[in-house]
């Protein structure tokens, strides 16, 4: 695909749009990638980038992540930071899933353990974690218990012996953004979500049972400090976020932002989807509650799921989770804004850093991170195809460019509608078993969507990451067994 023609390479795997790019641009903007993952992006990507660098209080660059692809407003993979007080907050910057995120947990299983009881432990799994379109929990939960819910976070779950007090720990924010009122949430979004708890939901969302192999350890001091030393090792690693909830607090001040930002704020945006109110504002600081009422239902989501796989793998060897060495390595969010300390200019600032389809990567000594990766940095997860695998990396000092933000997994190359049309979910399954990946889905026509071939090559993908400076490989996973919504 041509690019634009005032594009330039500053560094190995960056590339950057001038302010005179495009009329209105407060910031340069900066896309990490190869030159080949870059001239596969859709022309689109790079006017939204440059859309983003408009807005206002932004600081530095407006930046896209080598899986960058089309997204609602913000490029999937697109990072932004303004300063609080006269800069905005875009729910187009943090997504309609939010908290859409990664978890990765170790055993000390090895693939020879598992391959005799792989089909036992996807058909389980697949029974005790509800997954596709409107897939309902079995967590009897009332709505107003799913307001406190949504205040607290994991620790609500582990509070109730549905988790161990490491997995806070080794979960981005301790599995809560603190000062979320769940009084900013609609009726309608509670509705919504008071059911999902502990649901894995369709889409790309995914669990999955994968292998780490000897010759995938690419630093065997970091894989060691991570617990990752056994040949063959069996991991899991799960992908979802908040749901229906989620979707619906991004919809309701959507709304909200689209009646106020012109009228009562004289905010004009290039693009609708990018609405946004400052982030000072009553409405700003209402959806930004509301968005950690959804970061804290994903997080605690997901912890429910992990006390689920759990169960079953320790139904299935008849042994407990904790002599089977099932810890968490790491949980981290993809679609999320939150308040950080970062320099600028030299001189450290408080901003609101918006990730959307980006992942978290603070580098080694940074304040915030589990004192057990305080010396190798912050683990990463970035989540490949079904069909490709998927990497564990760390933060680096080098990330302090991005707001310490790095990809988060292949990235779209054509859309869903495509991949149902060019691939067939029963002919799927079985070339994927015919492979050794044994996987249960509730739909065939979402498993087309996800083919390996609808995305980019994940090892390009962390390739860029690491040529740019901003995330280091640790390991590969190559999935075995897969379950789908």
């Amino acid at each position: 695909m041509p690019l634009p023609r005032d594009i330039k390479r500053v560094a190995p795997a960056v590339w950057e749009l001038s302010q005179d790019h495009s009329p209105g641009m407060n910031v340069p903007a900066r896309i990490y990638a190869t030159e080949a993952l870059l001239r596969n992006m859709e022309a689109v990507v790079f006017d939204q980038v440059a859309n983003v660098a408009k807005l206002p209080g932004i600081q530095k660059y407006a930046f896209c992540m080598p899986d960058g692809h089309w997204g609602y407003g913000f490029p999937i993979g697109g990072v932004a930071a303004m300063r609080p007080d006269d800069g905005v907050i875009s729910p187009g910057g943090i997504g309609f899933d939010i908290n859409c995120g990664m978890r990765l947990v170790k055993t000390n299983l090895t693939y020879e353990d598992v391959q005799p009881r792989l089909k036992a432990l996807v058909d389980r799994l697949f029974q005790r974690v509800p997954s596709g379109v409107g897939g309902a929990s079995d967590l009897d939960v009332s709505k107003k218990e799913f307001r406190r819910l949504v205040e607290q976070g994991a620790s609500w779950c582990v509070a109730r012996g549905w988790g161990w007090p490491d997995d806070l720990d080794k979960t981005e924010e301790s599995g809560c953004l603190r000062g979320a009122d769940s009084g900013d949430v609609s009726d309608k979004a509670v509705s919504r979500g008071y059911q999902q708890v502990g649901t894995l939901g369709s889409g790309n969302h995914y669990l999955e049972i994968q292998v780490l192999k000897p010759e995938n350890i690419f630093c065997k001091e970091y894989a060691d400090a991570l617990g990752l030393n056994i040949p063959h090792q069996v991991v899991v690693m799960f992908h979802c976020g908040s749901r229906g909830f989620g979707h619906q607090v991004a919809t309701d001040y959507l709304q909200i932002f689209l009646k106020v930002m012109k009228s009562k704020y004289g905010l004009d945006v290039i693009d609708r989807e990018l609405s946004c109110a400052p982030f000072r504002s009553q409405e700003g600081q209402a959806y930004f509650s509301a968005m950690k009422c959804a970061v804290n239902m994903a997080f605690a989501n997901r912890q429910v799921i992990l006390h689920r796989i759990r169960e079953v793998f320790s139904e299935v060897f008849q042994k407990k989770a904790e002599d089977l060495g099932m810890q968490q390595i790491y949980d981290v969010a993809h679609n999320i804004a939150k308040l950080e300390t970062h320099p600028v200019d030299g001189r450290d600032q408080e901003l609101l850093v918006h990730r959307k389809g980006s992942t978290r990567a603070f580098g080694p000594g940074r304040a915030g991170l589990p004192d057990v990766y305080r010396k190798i940095g912050q683990p990463v997860i970035i989540g490949g195809s079904m069909e490709t695998g998927s990497y564990l990396l760390t933060g680096v000092e080098g990330s302090a460019e991005t707001f310490c933000s790095t990809a988060h997994g292949s990235g779209r190359t054509m859309s869903r509608h495509k991949a149902r049309g060019l691939f067939q979910g029963r002919a799927l399954l079985e070339q994927m078993r015919v492979k050794g990946i044994y996987v249960n889905t509730s739909s065939l026509q979402g498993l087309a969507e996800e083919a390996g071939a609808a995305y980019k090559n994940i090892d390009d993908v962390t390739d860029a990451t690491e040529m740019a400076g901003i995330s280091k490989r640790v390991a590969r996973f190559i999935p075995v067994g897969n379950i789908k919504g």
